[in-house]
């Protein structure tokens, strides 16, 4: 297989299971505990403005994780979805530990990092970004 395809293919398949992960997040900070009861966590975690904060992060999740997965505006939505996940790091998870079944941050982790890497090398050419030549993000190889 070319490697210039497989790249693109494993971008389209990094982006489709981190904005799944994401758009459920989201949409659970939505519709499972509503706004108000997500806001009502927030504040219980210490978040700061959590009325604000938890629109903002829900709204982050589910709408990133859509834009990733059809890959329209990576380098600003990978960006976003990494700096949601530095707030989830220091507000919740920092102090718990690296394992999840004790609330730790390997999954924040690796959801960051993942949208940060997508960030940086962009969305590849199976997504909008790419259709309209923007899909290398923030890094721009050699031709």
């Amino acid at each position: 297989m070319n490697s210039s395809i497989a790249r693109d293919l494993g971008l389209l398949i990094a982006r489709v299971g981190l904005g799944i992960i994401f758009i459920a997040h989201g949409w659970q900070k939505f519709f499972t505990y509503k706004i108000a009861g997500t806001q009502a966590a927030f504040e219980g975690m210490g978040a700061p403005l959590p009325k604000i904060s938890a629109v903002v992060a829900a709204s982050i999740e589910l709408g990133g994780g859509i834009l990733l997965i059809a890959g329209l505006l990576t380098p600003l939505v990978g960006a976003l979805l990494f700096l949601d996940m530095v707030g989830a790091f220091f507000i919740v998870h920092a102090d718990k530990g690296v394992f999840i079944d004790n609330g730790g941050y390997e999954l924040v982790v690796a959801l960051g990092v993942g949208s940060l890497l997508i960030a940086v090398i962009g969305a590849g050419r199976i997504s909008i970004d790419g259709l309209i030549g923007k899909g290398n993000g923030w890094v721009k190889t050699p031709a």
